[in-house]
């Protein structure tokens, strides 16, 4: 068994490390493997780049002037199948191909002539949508029959809506696979219902949900609380790579209004606001890459609340949780796969006045315990979850 992966990035951001994780257990376990990327660098010996910085940024910028939105890239995705013509891999598994790193047709073409084994996981919803990555916030449905008149579509293209055109093609693509040769992958029920919905519904489509270190996010002992001026206070804390409206700033900057003074916000993430914006109760933190800070935080907090309006997951419910923080977390995409009754409250997306009781509950009446909040944070230990990714590969080989 040889295996491929084509992602974006290898061992950065969450798709990235996903990659390397699986990468690593295949080695581990004697098979021999290669993740080819398109962006960034990497160090990785099995890690293989086809692709420069300028050219992506080429790419980008073609894709914004054309609206052809994961269909451009022909030069680099010619120089990709060389590659695998070189590696010969019994299997490729698909992960993020709408980093201006391919060009759709071409690749699966490419794979289907080929019958190659072909695994591919959606990390978002842009597989059998005509642009969009996530639609859930602004809740259009017309991915179910036919994409048109995007209402997104000046995130993806400056002039050209060709939403209904790759809307069709992907549906095309999809239509003239051999289902066998096909397995779609799932990193929660959620998305793997979206896909069941769409024209991948007569595919094979598997769930196996993304992980994360157990033996990285783990109680810490830290004074964050003392340092940070607010010792005493109740701790809220919310984490994302970017903060916008998607990911639930705005709610954030409700709570500073209404909660009482006791209480506290940290924000840990990228704002593109000044900083004279900000309510005074809320603290920001820039994105950290140092992990153990981000432990500390997670343990340090009363509660860990996570107002997102699109998440195919939500792994930083599952991170908090495993430093023994309950979780208050708006029910939208794979959320509530994550929190169970023992650890913390689902609240419907946008009811404010509901979250704002339950952070509250959470933190002055104390309902849950840390082991529960760790022991469900287990169930989704990446080592775990990414075995499942083996005895997949195995089971497709052996069949």
């Amino acid at each position: 068994m040889k295996v491929v992966q084509i992602n974006v990035t290898c061992g950065s951001g969450s798709t990235g490390n996903i990659c390397l994780s699986v990468s690593e257990l295949l080695s581990y376990n004697n098979v021999e493997n290669y993740i080819i990327y398109s962006a960034g660098s990497s160090q990785y010996p099995l890690a293989k780049s086809y692709m420069s910085r300028a050219e992506t940024k080429i790419e980008a910028l073609k894709s914004r002037v054309l609206g052809n939105y994961g269909f451009n890239s022909k030069s680099a995705t010619k120089r990709l199948i060389l590659l695998l013509e070189r590696i010969s891999p019994d299997i490729v598994h698909l992960h993020n191909l709408h980093g201006h790193n391919c060009n759709l047709s071409m690749l699966l073409d490419y794979l289907t002539k080929k019958n190659i084994k072909i695994y591919w996981t959606f990390h978002d919803c842009w597989s059998f949508t005509g642009y969009c990555t996530h639609y859930d916030m602004i809740g259009c449905q017309k991915w179910l029959t036919k994409c048109e008149h995007c209402p997104q579509k000046s995130s993806y293209s400056w002039f050209f809506d060709k939403s209904k055109k790759l809307f069709e093609k992907k549906k095309e693509l999809v239509s003239l696979m051999n289902k066998e040769q096909l397995t779609v992958v799932a990193p929660s029920w959620w998305i793997a219902k979206e896909a069941k919905r769409s024209f991948f519904k007569d595919c094979e489509i598997r769930v196996i949900h993304n992980g994360i270190d157990t033996q990285v996010f783990k109680p810490a002992n830290s004074d964050i609380k003392k340092e940070y001026g607010c010792y005493g206070k109740y701790l809220v804390l919310g984490v994302a790579y970017i903060w916008n409206n998607r990911k639930g700033l705005d709610v954030f900057y409700r709570l500073a209004k209404s909660l009482p003074d006791d209480y506290r916000i940290i924000l840990v993430g990228l704002i593109n606001i000044g900083k004279a914006d900000i309510p005074d109760n809320i603290i920001t933190i820039n994105r950290t890459s140092n992990v153990e800070r981000l432990t500390e935080l997670y343990t340090e907090a009363d509660v860990f609340v996570n107002p997102t309006r699109e998440e195919v997951l939500g792994l930083t419910n599952l991170e908090a949780l495993a430093c023994g923080t309950p979780v208050v977390t708006f029910n939208t995409g794979g959320c509530p796969e994550c929190v169970n009754e023992k650890c913390g409250y689902i609240v419907d997306k946008d009811d404010y006045s509901a979250l704002e009781q339950s952070i509250r509950k959470v933190c002055e009446e104390k309902p849950f315990n840390s082991f529960d909040c760790i022991e469900q944070a287990s169930r989704f230990e990446k080592r775990n979850q990414f075995q499942k990714y083996i005895d997949m590969y195995r089971e497709g080989q052996s069949v």
